[in-house]
């Protein structure tokens, strides 16, 4: 069982840079596959960014390609995103997830924990 609680998110302005933290509560996330989603209203959960166990392979979505990026520090069980030209698109609920299986994946159905969230806002 692992808990995750993200924090970082905030309302900003575009062109905004912001930084999310996932913290686990697992010893270590060393054995877990992490991503992040977002999710705004209306809207169905999207594939964020995703990072394999190692942290040596690293996977986005296309809106946000060459923007974000997500990193991991297994010995602190913490992953962030780093967000960079933030868009108002961008503006959601953004989720940590992680799972035990060896590839990113894309789909959320695949992904066995989330945090419960943290919210980003993006004003034009």
């Amino acid at each position: 069982q692992v808990q995750l609680v993200e924090s970082g998110g905030a309302l900003v302005q575009t062109g905004d840079s912001l930084r999310l933290s996932c913290a686990a509560s697992a010893q270590t996330i060393r054995s877990y596959t992490m991503a992040w989603f977002r999710q705004a209203p209306g809207k169905e959960r999207e594939f964020v960014a995703g990072i394999t166990r190692s942290g040596s392979n690293t996977y986005y979505g296309d809106s946000v390609k060459g923007r974000f990026t997500i990193s991991r520090v297994n010995a602190k069980s913490t992953v962030f995103l780093q967000m960079n030209s933030l868009k108002p698109e961008d503006t959601a609920v953004y989720y940590c997830a992680a799972d035990g299986t060896w590839a990113v994946r894309t789909t959320p159905d695949t992904y066995a924990y989330w945090g419960q969230g943290t919210q980003v806002t993006v004003s034009s």
